[in-house]
């Protein structure tokens, strides 16, 4: 052996290396296209024909409920998509999660399924500027006596919630996401607070009260003709202060972002009053269950829209 050829590539890793190269560039070229990859393609048209094994994110408890009433997993399905902001970080965050959504529902209507349930929000934790990784996963799943869905629901409900909405008559029907920020100039200075005691800032509180009302607003804009109601299962805010410059004033920038499974409840349904939005916030518990949440894609750290 020559001093050369231990740099040479076995046959065998030039082929591997070769098949990677294929697999990226078919990858990019259906996502650019709007298509499934092509091995992503035969894997769930091979799921959904049981020729080769179904996948699920789901517990054996949850498999046992689900399969007892007529739900059956077809596959695994996930969807990505790394979104640059250029123009909002908090209006690109609602663009990326909608274009991953649009991405797993294709998967899902692929493999035949009618819902994808126990979807969970993933984020990869590298800081790269003015950008992020949108990733879904959930377990795409068929009803009995149900065809395939051209539009198949997502959820982020785990299966066990969803068993219990079907029992209450409430079916759960897609997801709806809200987003709004704001600037705030503060030329009157109505942020500095000097009293020691204890003083609302009104400025802030109304800046507060404004955003996140109106990110509400496009979460109902978003869910309307999906349903009566939802679940609100993600609450994220921030606010920063900007110092200002010579002669100007301080600025603030207030963001918030809500992302909920909508539902529909039938309308003789025995619900006190009509259904309200029920507000899940990462630090507690679902108020379905009492289990942990796993929904929770945000982390709040001290940079300015870094995940």
């Amino acid at each position: 052996m020559g001093l050369f050829d231990r740099f040479r590539k076995s046959p065998e890793a030039a082929a591997q290396e070769a098949a990677t190269a294929h697999r990226q560039a078919d990858i990019m070229m259906n996502l650019r296209a709007g298509r499934v990859p092509t091995s992503t393609l035969e894997r769930l048209q091979g799921a959904s024909r049981g020729t080769v094994p179904w996948t699920a994110t789901m517990s054996p408890a949850e498999l046992l409920i689900t399969r007892s009433h007529g739900i059956r997993p077809i596959a695994s399905v996930s969807a990505t998509c790394w979104l640059h902001y250029g123009w909002s970080w908090t209006l690109g965050h609602a663009e990326g999660w909608n274009k991953a959504l649009a991405r797993l529902r294709e998967e899902a209507r692929i493999a035949g399924a009618n819902a994808v349930l126990d979807v969970k929000m993933r984020t990869i934790p590298m800081d790269i500027e003015a950008s992020m990784d949108f990733t879904l996963v959930g377990t795409a799943v068929k009803i009995d006596g149900l065809p395939p869905s051209a539009e198949p629901v997502i959820a982020t409900v785990p299966a066990l919630e969803f068993v219990k909405l079907l029992e209450a008559d409430v079916v759960a029907t897609g997801i709806a996401i809200g987003a709004h920020y704001e600037w705030m100039s503060d030329w009157r200075g109505a942020t500095n607070q000097f009293w020691m005691g204890n003083t609302e800032s009104t400025a802030l509180s109304n800046l507060w009260e404004d955003v996140r009302r109106r990110a509400h607003a496009d979460l109902r804009q978003s869910a309307r003709g999906q349903g009566n109601g939802v679940l609100a299962h993600l609450n994220f805010s921030e606010m920063f202060e900007q110092e200002g410059g010579e002669n100007q004033p301080k600025q603030y920038l207030a963001r918030h972002i809500v992302i909920a499974t909508t539902v529909d409840a039938r309308r003789g349904t025995p619900i006190p009053h009509e259904i309200k939005m029920v507000v899940d916030m990462h630090q507690g518990a679902t108020p379905l269950t009492g289990t942990t949440r796993h929904h929770q894609s945000y982390a709040t750290n001290d940079q300015d829209g870094a995940i």
